[in-house]
C-alpha cells in the first residue's frame, strides 16, 4: 500500500468510533434518497458501496431491499459496517476484486476525493468494470476548484489528502467513461467549496 494509502486508513481507523455514530446532515440524506429512488425506478437490485465508511449509508441501502456490498480501506471502518449486519470488505478501490458487471448501481459518496488526479481515470475505470451495462453511478465530491495535497486544515490526525476539481474539469473526466445523468451543487458552509453531486450511467 502507498504512503498516502496508508495514511488514509490509520486516519479512517482512528476516527471510526465517532463516524459511526454520527449523524447525516440533512441534504446528504435527500441526495441519497434521490438516488435511491432512481436505482428503484429503474429496477437496480444490486448495489456496490465504494469508500462505505461505518456502513450508514449502506444499511439504508439494505434496508430499502437492495443487495448491498460494502467496501473501504479502513478496516476499523469496515468492523462497522460487519456489525450492523452488511457485507463488507477491507479493499482499495484502485483495483475491485469483483468480476466484470457484477453491480446494477455503484455508490461513491465523498471517497474519490482522496484519489490523486493522475490515478482518477484508473479507478474510473474499475468502477466502469463493475458496473453492469446500463448500470447506475453516484458520485459526490467536495470541490468547486481544483487543487490537491494534504490538507493542512484537516482535524484529522494524520492528516488526510484530498484532490478538489473545478465543475468542468470533474465533469469533463467523467464523461470519458460515463454519461452523465444529472450534475448540480449543494452549497456549503465554506465559501471556496461545494458538494458536487452526480449521478451516471454506463
Amino acid at each position: 500500500m502507498s504512503n498516502f494509502k496508508a495514511v488514509l486508513a490509520q486516519s479512517y481507523d482512528q476516527d471510526a468510533q465517532r463516524r459511526s455514530s454520527r449523524s447525516l446532515s440533512s441534504w446528504k440524506i435527500d441526495e441519497r434518497k434521490k438516488f435511491r429512488e432512481l436505482i428503484s425506478r429503474e429496477g437496480k437490485t444490486t448495489i456496490l458501496e465504494i469508500g462505505a465508511g461505518t456502513g450508514i449509508d449502506g444499511v439504508y441501502f439494505q434496508q430499502s431491499g437492495m443487495q448491498t456490498t460494502c467496501i473501504d480501506l479502513s478496516s476499523e471502518s469496515v468492523k462497522k459496517c460487519i456489525e450492523r449486519g452488511l457485507n463488507a470488505k477491507v479493499m482499495d478501490f484502485y483495483q475491485l476484486d469483483f468480476a466484470d458487471h457484477s453491480f446494477q448501481a455503484v455508490y461513491a459518496l465523498n471517497c474519490l476525493l482522496h484519489a490523486p488526479k493522475k490515478d482518477l481515470d484508473q479507478v474510473l475505470q474499475e468502477m466502469h468494470r463493475v458496473l453492469a451495462p446500463n448500470g447506475l453511478l453516484f458520485i459526490g465530491l467536495y470541490g468547486g476548484y481544483d487543487s490537491e495535497g494534504v490538507w493542512e486544515a484537516d482535524w484529522c490526525k494524520p492528516q488526510r489528502f484530498f484532490s478538489f476539481h473545478a465543475d468542468s474539469s470533474i465533469q469533463k473526466t467523467l464523461s470519458r467513461w460515463f454519461q452523465i445523468v444529472d450534475f448540480h451543487t449543494v452549497p456549503l458552509d465554506d465559501d471556496n467549496l461545494h458538494f458536487q453531486s452526480i449521478t451516471l450511467q454506463k
